[in-house]
């Protein structure tokens, strides 16, 4: 329990209202520790990824990023006096928020100031200033108080956390149905292929089908963890089907039929797994660390011609149908290409490319093509072992103007149909 017997309340000024909010923030930063420290730039990153649980917007953050400028030392010490108040003029911020109208900074100050980031500390008369004492230092400051990044930070670092662990659950629980769509799928195939067993998976696929069709578009880590439960029960039972039959084959000891069902039931591989097979077949053949997109363009033959822009030449709506899982990583959803080169931004962070690459990639192809790039790489990343080295080989190929985005999308628009068609439930023949 606090102990506020000497707490002093200030108000603003003019017609600006007392809130409940603003008086919670004085009475923390007046129950912190002297001397308490932090440092600064850690306690904004907390606020950052904490923002939507304060209620906080991406210009407010600017705004307070702003005022956090006018403190010049890395680390904040709660002490007595108006040691961590400032007091910029508006033309200040509006240079320090790069341009952003003052009409906007109020407006965002008064945001911070309800979700008690920071302290309204008002004059007299409205105005922000200090006043010296003899020594030079400052005995008054009237403007921002900035205290509660020091009294809150342990509480915006444990919010920050909680935001991260979510994260990374939801990521776990998103590798996981992907790892088990696929099994599913092929379990499913390989049952349907069987000799001996027409028809016995229909029901399956139908629940599949059924699975797929329960989830949303941009699922919650709760509907991620129970997709992958239905999955999970559907991979056992197609299994166990799958390992009957083939102890019911062998024990039949008719080893010739076998072999000719192994030879008959293998499907010809289609153009994209040819273009897309990572095995090295002689010497001639490319690098497979860099087969699952460029042998595409081998295959399809020709560069788009270098002067046609990729936003004019490919529509975004295409680029999404052909590379649909860089949709589950953007914040906001995909809408514009700026929304698709942010994403990527953040995709090839999780892929594991380096910066250098993603920054070169951007230089050499344009940022909209290295986006779209980024997207097919997430799209094949099962195949690819290591995309950082995989994207700065396609990059050398595109500086020798041996790669071309289109034969690429192709592919990966085929791909997504033929699955879209394998997953809807049908009666074999």
């Amino acid at each position: 329990m606090l102990d506020h017997g000497m707490l002093h309340i200030t108000t603003p000024f003019g017609r600006r209202p007392l809130t409940a909010a603003q008086v919670k923030a004085q009475a923390i930063a007046d129950g912190c520790l002297r001397d308490t420290t932090v440092e600064k730039w850690a306690v904004l990153r907390d606020i950052t990824e904490a923002r939507t649980q304060l209620g906080l917007s991406a210009p407010s953050l600017a705004v307070l990023d702003a005022l956090a400028t006018f403190l010049p030392e890395t680390a904040l010490q709660m002490g007595e006096g108006p040691a961590l108040v400032v007091f910029p003029s508006n033309r200040s911020l509006v240079i320090r928020t790069r341009g952003m109208g003052e009409a906007t900074i109020r407006r965002h100050l008064a945001a911070l100031v309800d979700a008690g980031i920071i302290i309204r500390r008002d004059s007299p008369n409205g105005k922000r200033y200090c006043r010296r004492g003899p020594a030079g230092t400052i005995a008054q400051a009237y403007g921002f108080d900035l205290s509660p990044l020091v009294a809150r930070a342990a509480e915006f670092a444990s919010l920050a956390e909680a935001v991260r662990a979510e994260a990374l659950a939801c990521r776990i629980a998103r590798e996981r149905v992907t790892l088990l769509r696929r099994d599913c799928v092929k379990l499913i195939e390989a049952l349907e292929e069987a000799e001996g067993a027409p028809g016995a998976a229909m029901s399956l696929r139908a629940r599949y089908g059924a699975a797929m069709g329960a989830l949303p578009r941009v699922p919650s880590r709760s509907a991620l963890n129970a997709a992958g439960e239905v999955l999970a029960a559907l991979a056992t039972d197609v299994g166990k089907l799958l390992l009957a039959h083939q102890e019911s084959v062998e024990s039949s000891g008719n080893a010739g039929r076998n072999e000719r069902h192994i030879q008959d039931s293998k499907p010809e591989p289609s153009g994209y797994e040819q273009a897309f097979d990572v095995k090295k077949k002689d010497a001639s053949a490319p690098d497979p660390q860099t087969m699952p997109l460029v042998a595409v363009d081998a295959a399809d033959g020709g560069n788009e011609p270098s002067h046609l822009p990729v936003r004019s030449t490919y529509p975004l709506g295409l680029v999404l149908s052909a590379c649909p899982d860089i949709r589950d990583y953007a914040r906001g959803g995909i809408g514009t290409w700026r929304d698709l080169v942010d994403t990527a931004g953040l995709v090839r962070s999780m892929l594991g490319i380096n910066p250098n690459a993603w920054d070169e990639a951007r230089e050499v192809m344009g940022d909209d093509a290295a986006a779209v790039t980024i997207a097919a790489i997430l799209q094949r990343a099962e195949h690819i072992k290591t995309p950082g080295g995989y994207l700065r080989a396609l990059v050398a190929r595109t500086k020798r103007g041996e790669f071309s985005l289109g034969p690429v999308l192709q592919a990966l628009s085929r791909r997504q149909l033929g699955q879209r068609a394998s997953d809807i439930p049908h009666r074999r023949p």
